[in-house]
C-alpha cells in the first residue's frame, strides 16, 4: 500500500491561500451594513398573544414581469394558502432575501399567501399545550384567513413540525381545508435513520420541563448540531472564509447564520406533549395521537395531498415523510422528492427553480 503525502510547498501554499481568504472575508464582513431578512411586503391582519398572522403581497418590481404569467396560470386560484411553520425556528427561512424567497415565488405567480408567525414564547406561555396551538391558535388563523379572503376554505401548507400540526388540524377540522401540502414533515418518527428521534427518546423530557419550564431554543440548536458535529460546526467555519469572498456571498452566509441562531424557546407543556405523542409513541403510525381527548384520525383526511421531502434530509429522513402515503383516505396523493437537505428544500438554487413552481401549479390544478 502506498501513501500520498502533501509536500511542504503544497502545504505552505494552501495555508497562504486560507489566510488570504480569511483576510479578504474579514474586510468584506467589515464593509457590510445590517443583514436584513424577511423583506417581502406583508400586512399583519390578526394577532393573538405572541402570534401574528400575515398576508403577503407580490414585490412591486415583480408585478409587471409576472403579469402575463399570472393571467395565464393563476386567475382561477382563489383559495388562499395558509403556511403553518414549525415552532422551533423562525418562518423567515421562507423569505431570507428577495433572490431566495419561497414566498416571493408563490405570490409572484398569483397565489394568495398567508403565514403564521408564532413569535417568541415566554414564561407566561409555559402551560400552552397542543390543544392551545391546534384547536386555538391554528384554528383561529384559519377562520381569520377565510374571513379576510372571503373564501369558505383554505389550502394549508405545513412545514416540518408545522406539518404535524397541519395534519392534526385537517383530521380534526376537515371541512375547513381544501388541499393539504406537507413539506419535510415527519410522520413515522421511528424510522431507522431518524437520528433526531433516537436522540430525543433518550432524554427525560418530563424532568427537562419540570426543571426548565420552557425549553431554551439554544439548547435545541445544540442538539441539532450534535447530529452532524463535523459538518455543522468545524467544517462550516473552516469553509466560511471562502463563502464570504464577496458582499453577496457574505450576506447569504450571515442571513443563514442569523436564522439558525434565532430559535425561540419552546412552551414547556407543548414541547412535552409533542415529544410524548410523536417522538415516543409515534402517534400517527399507531393511531394513538389525540388532543384534549379528541382522537387524531388521519383516515378522516380525504383532501388532495402534496407531500414534499428532501432526499438528503438528516432531520426528517425521506422514509419518515413517505410514511404518510396510505395513512389517509385521500384519493389524490402525490409526492415530490427534492435533491437537497432539510433547509435546501427552500433555499438552494435548484429548489428555487423547482419547488415553488411545483407548489403553485399543484394549487392551481386543485382549485376547482
Amino acid at each position: 500500500m502506498t501513501h500520498k503525502f502533501l509536500d511542504s510547498e503544497q502545504i505552505f501554499s494552501e495555508i497562504n491561500q486560507f489566510n488570504q481568504q480569511l483576510a479578504d472575508s474579514y474586510r468584506t464582513l467589515q464593509s457590510l451594513s445590517e443583514c436584513e431578512v424577511g423583506q417581502s411586503p406583508k400586512q399583519c391582519i390578526y394577532q393573538e398573544d405572541k402570534l401574528r398572522l400575515y398576508k403577503y403581497q407580490p414585490a412591486d418590481n415583480n408585478k409587471d414581469n409576472n403579469k402575463d404569467n399570472n393571467k395565464d396560470n393563476n386567475d382561477n386560484c382563489q383559495t388562499p394558502l395558509l403556511i403553518c411553520y414549525a415552532l422551533v425556528n423562525r418562518p423567515y427561512m421562507l423569505d431570507l432575501d428577495p433572490q431566495r424567497s419561497f414566498i416571493n415565488r408563490l405570490t409572484d405567480t398569483g397565489i394568495p399567501v398567508y403565514l403564521i408567525d408564532w413569535g417568541y414564547p415566554d414564561a407566561a406561555d409555559r402551560y400552552l399545550d397542543m390543544d392551545d396551538y391546534i384547536n386555538g391558535y391554528l384554528h383561529n388563523c384559519v377562520e381569520q384567513v377565510k374571513q379576510h379572503s372571503k373564501q369558505p376554505q383554505v389550502n394549508l401548507l405545513g412545514i416540518c413540525q408545522g406539518g404535524c400540526l397541519s395534519l392534526s388540524y385537517t383530521a380534526l377540522q376537515p371541512d375547513n381545508i381544501k388541499n393539504l401540502i406537507t413539506m419535510v414533515t415527519p410522520v413515522d418518527f421511528h424510522t431507522q435513520g431518524n437520528m433526531l428521534s433516537h436522540l430525543i427518546q433518550q432524554i427525560d423530557v418530563d424532568l427537562m420541563v419540570e426543571t426548565l419550564g420552557n425549553i431554551p431554543g439554544q439548547m435545541l440548536n445544540d442538539a441539532y448540531a450534535a447530529l452532524m458535529p463535523m459538518r455543522l460546526s468545524l467544517q462550516k467555519y473552516l469553509n466560511m472564509p471562502a463563502q464570504c469572498s464577496t458582499e453577496q456571498q457574505a450576506l447569504n452566509y450571515l442571513r443563514m447564520e442569523k436564522w439558525i441562531n434565532d430559535s425561540p424557546d419552546q412552551a414547556g407543556e407543548m414541547f412535552r406533549e409533542f415529544v410524548s405523542q410523536f417522538f415516543r409513541n409515534n402517534g400517527f403510525m399507531n393511531d394513538t395521537a389525540s388532543i384534549n381527548g379528541q382522537a387524531i384520525v388521519l383516515q378522516k383526511i380525504q383532501q388532495p395531498i402534496l407531500n414534499i421531502y428532501g432526499q438528503h434530509d438528516h432531520l426528517v429522513p425521506p422514509a419518515a415523510s413517505q410514511a404518510l402515503k396510505g395513512l389517509t383516505k385521500s384519493k389524490d396523493y402525490q409526492e415530490l422528492e427534492v435533491k437537497s437537505g432539510h433547509i435546501g428544500v427552500f433555499v438552494s438554487q435548484k429548489s428555487q427553480q423547482i419547488v415553488a413552481p411545483a407548489v403553485s401549479q399543484w394549487l392551481v390544478d386543485h382549485d376547482n
